[in-house]
């Protein structure tokens, strides 16, 4: 099968995503500054969250870009990775309303690890199956990266009942190492 259908569908439920996570933005009742700046928690939620969906799609796109078709097992590997990043709205919510709390932050590290998690095995099965994709230096390449991520959101999970502040620290620069995979796409590095 063409990854037509398999793309169309994962764009839907990420832009279904962030349109949930806007929704739950709701405007300050006074009409003040300081109304303004008691949101920053809840934009800080929003906006780290926006990052990993939007770098969860780049990297996404340019994976499925660079396939020339996938198997059953991809597609439900893909509704695994669609079904984690889901998630992201409603524990972001939960971080948003217990304002950086040890559970709801350990929680949110959970399903980025889980979203990290269930795209590696995806873009693994996908590069051993598509090989004009040139899996192993592929994999070997970017492996890095994305472990180093993983455990910077894994690590962020035990820290969060010690210090949520922290582990919403360390989830922002698990952000880098997904940046960093994608500065060359897939389908240049052939």
């Amino acid at each position: 099968m063409n990854t037509t259908r398999l793309e169309a569908l994962s764009d839907g439920v990420i832009a279904i995503t962030i349109t949930i996570m806007a929704l739950q933005l709701e405007p300050p009742e006074a009409a003040t500054l300081n109304a303004l700046i008691n949101l920053a928690p809840t934009f800080v939620s929003y906006l780290l969250s926006f990052a990993f969906v939007g770098i969860f799609w780049h990297n996404h796109h340019n994976l499925l870009q660079a396939a020339d078709e996938v198997t059953t097992q991809e597609l439900w590997l893909n509704l695994n990775f669609l079904f984690w990043l889901s998630l992201l709205p409603f524990v972001t919510g939960w971080v948003d309303h217990h304002v950086f709390s040890s559970v709801p932050v350990a929680l949110y590290g959970a399903i980025l690890a889980a979203c990290s998690t269930s795209f590696m095995l995806l873009r693994r099965v996908l590069l051993r199956t598509n090989t004009s994709m040139n899996a192993q230096d592929e994999v070997q390449e970017r492996r890095w990266t994305f472990q180093a991520s993983l455990s910077l959101q894994t690590l962020g999970i035990g820290i969060a009942f010690l210090s949520p502040l922290t582990a919403i620290g360390l989830y922002v620069v698990s952000l880098g190492p997904w940046v960093l995979s994608e500065i060359r796409p897939l389908s240049e590095s052939n």
